[in-house]
């Protein structure tokens, strides 16, 4: 069986118990950061010491640029009745990271799989933002070229005038961030933005403010941003 396993996004005391138990009883962990999830199992020793390990659970590297080569390596695991556990670097599977062409192909042989939830940077950073959480569009990461970046907003604004409330909430590269806030100051000068960084690390930072004033800062770690249309 496969097992889904979202994980903390920064902090790993916010590991739950299930997340602990399920990547504890294992028998493989299919991971798209072998030095994190060592990490994080090093962390589930120390926060739940009465937790036995059936076994070692033993890492497979499954990352974007491996993800296809090794799907047949782990549907004949999960045929084979292996307990496996997929996990990414921080946060839930899939979302913007490896798993989907996994899932679609347990799904399409009804293989059986489980979702164990955890923290998200994008309910997390939709929460800091101030603005209302309840109408909101999870983008992925914004493109890298500005006339991409310009098609994207534009077909964002046709929503956000259909729905009045809707907000945006996108993943970006701390190298690409000051040339994408660049673009909106040209296209969008009045737009409300949220940037959150390092979200339930040491250093979080929360930054709100129109896109020329926020372009002008620096940003280092893990980036998450709120758009909201004025």
């Amino acid at each position: 069986m496969l097992s889904i396993v979202g994980t903390p996004i920064g902090n790993l005391s916010d590991l739950s118990i299930r997340q602990a138990e399920t990547l504890a009883a294992a028998e493989y962990i299919v991971t798209e950061d072998t030095r994190s999830t060592g990490m994080l199992l090093n962390k589930i020793k120390e926060l739940f010491p009465n937790l036995r390990y059936e076994t070692t659970p033993q890492l497979i590297s499954y990352y974007k640029d491996n993800e296809f080569e090794k799907l047949p390596q782990i549907l004949e695991l999960v045929r084979s009745g292996s307990h496996i556990a997929l996990t990414s670097q921080a946060g839930m599977p899939l979302v913007s990271d490896p798993g989907f062409l996994l899932v679609k192909h347990l799904i399409k042989e009804g293989l059986h799989f489980e979702v164990i939830p955890g923290p998200t940077a994008i309910a997390t950073a939709l929460v800091h933002s101030g603005f209302n959480p309840g109408h909101h569009m999870f983008v992925g990461f914004f493109p890298k070229k500005p006339k991409d970046i310009m098609k994207l907003i534009g077909k964002l604004k046709q929503m956000a005038e259909i729905e009045k409330d809707l907000v945006f909430v996108a993943y970006e590269s701390p190298n690409r961030i000051n040339s994408t806030l660049e673009v909106f100051a040209e296209i969008i000068p009045t737009a409300d933005i949220a940037i959150t960084r390092e979200l339930t690390k040491k250093f979080e930072e929360v930054v709100r403010g129109k896109p020329d004033e926020l372009a002008k800062r620096e940003y280092k770690g893990e980036i998450t941003m709120v758009l909201k249309f004025a």
